[in-house]
């Protein structure tokens, strides 16, 4: 059988799936529920340094080829946070899934001081989400936008985390995600996430309006999946960092095809509305499966394929 352990930057998991920020990983309970599942890491709802309400129903659609949200970033703040994951770290070990924690913040010194609170935890890996697509009215263009102010941010989570893996969260939306990736690396990146949700509105004509209360959101799903295939083969040409492939994926074949263009990992958030919390028993076994069928022995035999 295909072994499937998966080995992210100085991280070893026992397969390459992650659950994705904002889903589901928004309590204790959730992310216990998901460890105890067949999986290679949590990754917890993205946590600013204070707390946040979020956006107003409605918030999510389902709108026939994907998804869209637009939550708007609901958390209880960074020193809460870490007293909740402070709690669940030890039995999210034993079960064997590690623990990524995912962070955003308004300017660069909030991205640090946000970093350096959930440190403490201890946690596997810190995200840090620069690239979020529904709170620009608020916060400005994303930090993910340009090299500049990617590395930036980059460097202040580095600086505040030690030496605490980092993971940088990068947007599908930008001219040259490639060039962001080699500044991000250049900064301290030790893994790229590519990519978050695709901003996107969804219009009801009968009422003539948005959908969403926010009016736009991150289109998410099956609908994302060829942007984000494409975003992880331009991360994987331009850095030789371990990428944690996100956007679609749906089955153990779309993981093996996020592999093939260059992901290290494979992170799964849409698919729990379409298939159930117990996709994540299911994806390792399908993927195993394909890589059986195929004659792959193991995921390095098979990253990158797509794209030599």
């Amino acid at each position: 059988m295909a072994d499937l352990t998966c080995q992210l930057g100085p991280l070893k998991m026992r397969n390459p799936f992650v659950l994705a920020s904002g889903v589901l990983g928004t309590s204790n309970r959730l992310l216990e529920r998901i460890a105890c599942l067949d999986i290679g890491a949590v990754t917890t709802k993205s946590c600013s340094l204070n707390r946040r309400a979020g956006h107003a129903n409605p918030t999510a659609l389902d709108w026939g080829a994907g998804l869209i949200n637009a939550i708007g970033l609901t958390n209880p703040g960074a020193k809460a946070e870490a007293e909740n994951l402070a709690a669940i770290l030890p039995r999210l070990h034993e079960e064997g899934a590690l623990l990524f924690v995912s962070i955003f913040a308004k300017d660069v010194a909030e991205f640090g001081e946000t970093a350096r609170i959930l440190a403490q935890v201890q946690p596997d890996l810190i995200e840090a989400n620069l690239s979020c697509p529904n709170v620009a009215d608020e916060f400005g263009m994303p930090f993910a936008a340009k090299e500049d102010t990617a590395a930036a941010a980059t460097e202040a989570v580095k600086k505040a985390v030690g030496d605490l893996p980092v993971a940088i969260k990068l947007a599908p939306n930008v001219p040259n995600i490639g060039a962001i990736a080699r500044a991000v690396r250049d900064a301290g990146a030790d893994v790229i996430c590519a990519v978050n949700s695709m901003p996107g509105m969804i219009i009801d004509a009968r009422s003539a309006s948005p959908v969403l209360k926010n009016k736009v959101g991150g289109i998410s799903g099956p609908a994302l999946k060829p942007i984000a295939l494409k975003c992880v083969a331009d991360v994987a040409r331009a850095v030789d960092l371990p990428i944690i492939g996100t956007g679609g994926v749906c089955s153990g074949v779309d993981a093996a095809e996020m592999i093939m263009a260059g992901a290290t990992a494979v992170g799964v958030g849409s698919a729990v509305y379409y298939r159930g919390v117990d996709v994540f028993q299911q994806l390792p076994a399908e993927l195993a499966a394909f890589m059986d069928e195929e004659g792959y022995a193991d995921l390095e035999s098979m990253r990158g394929k797509a794209i030599l």
